[in-house]
């Protein structure tokens, strides 16, 4: 019974899917060994430019002991493997289908009445995996790795730097009222400032409650600190003006230590964060969160810009395959110098549309989905476009 239902769901997935056949397995192997010279020439020239000179040069100037420069090195490591994957997925099917293409394996597969589309098929195959395994990276690996490098690598330089924000922390709250011709309009409505933070208490505060359109209140404290177990904060040594409608002051209280209904946010904000390229696209959603009460625009922009860049980057390995895959299967047989050279210009191209994306993104010009996945997108243009131009007729 048991047999009987495996048989008809391999039957049912073998209808949906598509059947790798002796052709597909045949041309997937043509891509292997490209694709890994590819992983492994691109990511050696990103580590020797985007890390090893400077490394060299710690060493020579600071001091830098080489074993802890060689484990900040391979800490380094999965970050520029994950930005080879696309041009060597490029590099790859450019020179696997030219290979074909070259040697007329490719003209006798379309004499047997193969199609174009059927012949790309193993390239998307492969690229569709080379993505999942770029995106699970980026995720699982390549921010860890580089935050732990960074912070190996201050520790070594001792140049440490404390895991918070230690003086003139601004927290500004925004909040919509509504006016008496019924429009609403976005106010700020709480401005949360300290001089100094410690890591443990926050001194110096001054806090500005403007929670109904108007100076309601301001609170000036020496210290105060978050109370974990009633998630409130205390404040200590302190002053509460309460002002009327009119601008003067109604009630002036002081305090030697007064619990205050106040948001997080401000600790969350005073806390060292990781960069953009040290978090993970849930622990980016996460700060985003806290930024958003904060009202930055344009810090906001660009971190969404950032996430849908996260999920873009690892697409860009199909947009590439496509692009190589179409290219490769033109007449004329282009090697591994010519299909590095192209690489390197479709990797300058992609970075160059990053930027534009970037820019258009927080001048508000596009939306920071369109931002992020810009680059990807015209990558995705351009392959089905030059495939469409090796159809007959």
């Amino acid at each position: 019974m048991i047999s009987s239902g495996y048989k008809d769901a391999t039957h049912l997935l073998s209808g949906i899917l598509p059947r790798i056949s002796v052709m597909d397995r045949y041309i997937i192997s043509e891509l292997v060994a490209p694709l890994l010279f590819g992983v492994g020439a691109f990511s050696s020239i990103g580590v020797a430019i985007g890390s090893l000179f400077e490394l060299v040069r710690e060493i020579t100037d600071s001091g830098l002991p080489i074993a802890l420069a060689l484990k900040v090195l391979l800490l380094q490591m999965p970050y520029f493997i994950s930005l080879a994957l696309p041009t060597a997925m490029l590099l790859a099917t450019l020179i696997g289908y030219s290979r074909l293409s070259s040697d007329s394996e490719l003209i006798a597969l379309r004499s047997c009445g193969i199609s174009i589309y059927r012949l790309v098929l193993p390239a998307l195959i492969v690229s569709l995996i080379v993505t999942g395994v770029n995106f699970t990276f980026n995720e699982l690996v390549v921010p860890a790795a580089r935050f732990e490098a960074a912070i190996t690598l201050e520790k070594a330089l001792k140049k440490e730097k404390p895991n918070f924000r230690e003086s003139n922390i601004f927290y500004p709250e925004y909040g919509k009222i509504e006016r008496p011709d019924g429009k609403k309009i976005r106010i700020l409505t709480r401005l949360f400032y300290a001089e100094q933070f410690d890591g443990q208490q926050m001194s110096g505060l001054t806090i500005i409650d403007r929670s109904h359109g108007q100076l309601n209140q301001i609170i000036v404290s020496e210290s105060a600190a978050w109370n974990p177990t009633e998630n409130i904060w205390d404040f200590f040594n302190g002053t509460i003006y309460i002002v009327d409608p009119k601008g003067s002051y109604r009630q002036i209280v002081k305090f030697d230590r007064q619990q205050l209904q106040l948001p997080r946010a401000p600790l969350d904000l005073a806390a060292r964060g990781r960069d953009y390229g040290e978090m993970n696209i849930a622990q980016s959603r996460a700060y985003l969160k806290i930024i958003q009460t904060g009202g930055n625009e344009k810090k906001i922009i660009k971190l969404k810009i950032r996430i849908q860049q996260r999920y873009a980057l690892p697409f860009a390995c199909v947009a590439f395959g496509l692009i190589g895959a179409a290219l490769g299967i033109r007449p004329q047989r282009t090697g591994r110098g010519t299909g590095f050279g192209i690489s390197v210009l479709a990797v300058f191209i992609y970075y160059v549309l990053m930027s534009i994306g970037d820019a258009l993104g927080l001048s508000g010009i596009i939306t920071p989905w369109m931002a992020g996945w810009l680059p990807t997108t015209c990558g995705f243009g351009v392959g089905l476009s030059l495939l469409l131009r090796q159809l007959p007729g």
